[in-house]
């Protein structure tokens, strides 16, 4: 984890609108279901005016501005966003998880306001962070974190609230290495989703094949794992521009294991010098990418500033992938930026509105109408993409 020593002020807290004092219904009609409708009046009015939703910014609370930058490209992810404004949630929640359900309920409440304010209005995510610290003690306090590491502790908290796996079964541990690869990836995938199903996983999860050669005998076992992220490594050039696809490029480069890293082959019982390479066997809904832009060192942590081309616009990804596919296209919809070093910076997103596909900067409370030829910059972090259905591309 890095750490930063930058110090930002909390901002004055904020009036929040109270949803329960505004909505108390009047007849026995059950609250979830008013706010649900009330929501619902809300997007259709916009539909039918300029006035677009979801450009309410967030209080920085003091350093959370890494925080408020990945709730607000989740808050634009269509599909999730939906989830917790219909309400949806309600039916999934699990009480057999270690927080019960607070650390969801409170995530769709914060989706909610975020969606009903006015967009010159900010809201606080104090009651959220409340819970999300409550989940991740590491999240505990005002210290600056790390965007990504946030993103993968909330989205595991959501999972695990949401999850329709109520008991889960034992892990079974016999082996699938007799199976030809596609009936071993569709059987790790079934064993995967006997454990692990929810709608936060049917959106982000998908599943990653690894590819071990013996360089001795020959012999290439593979193994099937799900991922909610890919880190992609930045090649470092002297001269010329790094794109997006040279990062995964260099990701999914056959790397040679030797020396230390020597794995034991299954065939010869011995260490051996072997390749490992990765490519995508399943591709999921979103796509999130992170560009590793910080490497750990001895003395003290360092950052990347590489300026990394990125497309916005139908990132065809099938050469990646382990299998024959044809539906493996991308459209970047929120970007999570850091600028300034590893000893103190600061967290913004770029997100694209699913209601008007306009693009906005969001900087803590303050929320900018920006346009998308300067959504590339060097200080992306975090890419999020999202599938592109097969008609929008015909």
């Amino acid at each position: 984890m890095r750490d930063s020593y930058t110090v930002t002020l909390p901002e004055e807290p904020p009036t929040l609108p109270d949803l329960h004092k505004d909505l108390r219904p009047r007849t026995s009609m059950p609250g979830s279901l008013l706010v649900s409708t009330f929501v619902g009046l809300v997007l259709n009015k916009t539909k039918s005016s300029k006035v677009v939703q979801g450009l309410t910014g967030l209080r920085n609370l003091g350093n959370t501005c890494f925080m408020n930058s990945i709730l607000q490209c989740l808050s634009n992810t269509k599909e999730l966003r939906d989830y917790c404004l219909q309400n949806q949630y309600l039916r999934d929640l699990n009480n057999n998880s270690r927080m019960r359900t607070a650390l969801m309920s409170e995530f769709a409440k914060l989706i909610q306001l975020l969606w009903t304010s006015s967009p010159n209005d900010s809201v606080s995510p104090s009651e959220f962070k409340t819970q999300i610290q409550r989940y991740a003690p590491r999240f505990v306090g005002y210290n600056q974190q790390d965007a990504q590491e946030f993103l993968r502790f909330l989205l595991d908290g959501l999972h695990s609230e949401v999850n329709r796996v109520l008991v889960r079964p034992r892990a079974s541990t016999d082996t699938l290495d007799h199976l030809p690869d596609d009936e071993k990836s569709r059987q790790m995938w079934r064993r995967y989703q006997e454990r692990e199903d929810s709608r936060i996983g049917d959106l982000f999860v998908g599943q990653l094949k690894s590819s071990l050669t013996c360089s001795e005998c020959g012999y290439c076992s593979t193994a099937f794992d799900p991922f909610w992220d890919l880190s992609l490594p930045i090649p470092k050039k002297g001269y010329g521009e790094v794109t997006l696809m040279d990062c995964l490029r260099l990701f999914t480069k056959e790397d040679v294991l030797d020396g230390d890293e020597k794995p034991t082959c299954c065939r010869c019982k011995a260490r051996t010098r072997c390749t490992k390479k990765f490519s995508i066997q399943k591709f999921p809904k979103i796509l999130v990418l992170h560009l590793k832009r910080f490497s750990e060192a001895r003395i003290r942590t360092s950052k990347l500033t590489t300026f990394v081309n990125f497309q916005l616009k139908d990132l065809d990804l099938r050469e990646f992938a382990s299998q024959s596919c044809n539906h493996a296209v991308y459209n970047l919809y929120a970007v999570s930026n850091h600028s300034g070093t590893t000893m103190g910076g600061h967290y913004t997103a770029y997100c694209k509105s699913p209601v008007s596909s306009e693009w906005h900067s969001f900087n803590d409370s303050r929320v900018t109408p920006m346009s998308s030829s300067h959504v590339r910059s060097s200080d992306a972090y975090l890419l999020f993409y999202e599938l592109a259905s097969p008609s929008s591309r015909m």
